[in-house]
């Protein structure tokens, strides 16, 4: 009897795809049993203590600008979210199934511990990236972990279902996805390909063309027809895939999508106040990791319901300034160190799509803290790629190192204080 080879290459396939997707060894089952264990207390407490993370009468910035109520209830709107209704349906679905039906705080607890979960994965993605990818050691992979576990971006992600949550973590899995494949001198397969810009555009629609940019680095692809031909086609594929989705979603009106994309721009990108220099060193480079101070604001949902919500205002002492200059110097060099290794240049490009997003087109700059699930991760991977660079130098080695701890030492005390400010503001408006 012959062996049934397509069968064969099936269970292989699935089996690759849970051992890149899940912890497969038991230094990755600790870290994330490890923050699952931590952000699960933390998620825990807010979801069964208090109402933020899911109340039906606030549609909106009830904290940091997160839009759970929307996300949770449509998807968000169709012109930045457009497959994320169906995503969302799901999850909501059975946290309803576990709460009995009910929108109380064992819904919110099951909405919390998916982000739980998925933050989890998202830091086991980066530890595989350093172990596997960059070949750090052990020790200096916990490490960069833990230091971007402390992230402002991480810490609110755990506890908040919202988009960004989902995206940070299928951004993570294409790059450690991609990064193997580049490193084989294989291709980025047609499925994945589609599979990737299903997930992650259709979460952000702006996020879909990162999931091609390690196309442009494949073996001869730009030198060899057939090599170009290929790439050509698995991204029409992927796009019309998306695109078939997407317009269905719409019954077809693709005017309808026209329209109010201009809207949201118009809505989002009008300059403010406080100067362009601090919003983006306060908010899209420092807010994503480091807490600034907080402001409240009196909101109401247009139907008579009036709450408060909470904010990140602009740091207020040199010391956060001093830091982010410090952690952007350290990507920055990383990238001239490693400018000719194209996994460095995936990275980089994929960062360069939001700085020009945000910072150059000014979209949503003045909330750009909460954008971090779209680019934060880079932050730990070219720290590894810096290290790796130096693993011969001593002398530099060590001054990095040293660097980095006193760093995680900083964000870890900063994050904290700011976390317990955070619960004050719960504990005033938002207790059961």
């Amino acid at each position: 009897m012959q062996p049934n080879f397509s069968h064969l290459n099936l269970k292989q396939k699935t089996a690759d795809v849970f051992k890149t997707v899940f912890p497969s060894r038991g230094e990755e089952f600790l870290v994330f049993s490890g923050f699952t264990l931590l952000y699960g207390i933390l998620a825990t407490k807010i979801a069964l203590g208090y109402t933020i993370i899911f109340d039906n009468r606030i549609p909106w910035d009830a904290y940091f600008s997160f839009d759970n109520r929307a996300i949770v209830m449509t998807g968000g709107g169709f012109e930045r979210h457009p497959l994320s209704n169906y995503f969302f349906g799901w999850i909501r679905e059975f946290a309803l199934l576990v709460s009995g039906g009910k929108m109380d705080a064992n819904f919110r607890l099951a909405l919390a511990w998916f982000s739980v979960v998925t933050v989890s994965l998202s830091l086991v993605q980066i530890y595989k990236y350093l172990r596997n990818i960059t070949r750090l050691p052990i020790w200096l992979s916990y490490l960069i972990v833990i230091f971007f576990s402390l992230f402002s971006t991480n810490i609110l992600l755990s506890f908040t279902p919202e988009t960004y949550t989902y995206t940070l973590f299928f951004l993570c899995l294409f790059n450690y996805y991609a990064a193997l494949k580049l490193r084989k001198e294989e291709k980025i397969s047609m499925l994945a390909l589609t599979a990737g810009t299903v997930a992650v555009g259709g979460l952000t629609v702006t996020n879909a063309v990162k999931v091609f940019i390690p196309v442009l680095f494949e073996k001869e692809v730009f030198k060899n027809f057939k090599n170009f031909g290929n790439a050509v086609l698995r991204g029409i594929v992927a796009v019309a895939v998306f695109g078939l989705l997407f317009m269905y979603r719409l019954n077809f009106d693709y005017m309808k999508f026209l329209s109010k994309t201009g809207e949201q721009y118009e809505k989002f990108s009008k300059p403010k106040v406080t100067p362009l220099w601090d919003m983006v060193a306060s908010w899209f480079f420092g807010g994503n990791v480091l807490f600034s101070n907080f402001i409240t604001r009196d909101y109401h949902n247009r139907k008579g319901f009036e709450y408060k919500a909470l904010f990140m205002d602009v740091y207020s002492s040199w010391f956060p300034y001093i830091f982010i200059g410090v952690l952007v110097a350290l990507v920055i060099w990383a990238y001239i160190k490693n400018f000719k290794n194209k996994l460095v240049q995936i990275l980089m490009i994929s960062f360069a799509v939001d700085i020009i997003i945000h910072c150059i087109l000014k979209f949503g700059l003045h909330t750009s803290y909460i954008y971090g699930g779209h680019f934060v991760f880079v932050y730990p991977l070219l720290l590894g790629w810096l290290c790796y660079s130096y693993r011969n130098s001593p002398k530099k080695f060590s001054a990095i190192l040293i660097l980095v701890t006193t760093m995680t030492v900083y964000l870890g005390i900063n994050n904290f204080i700011r976390l317990e400010e955070f619960f004050s503001f719960l504990n005033a408006y938002y207790q059961k």
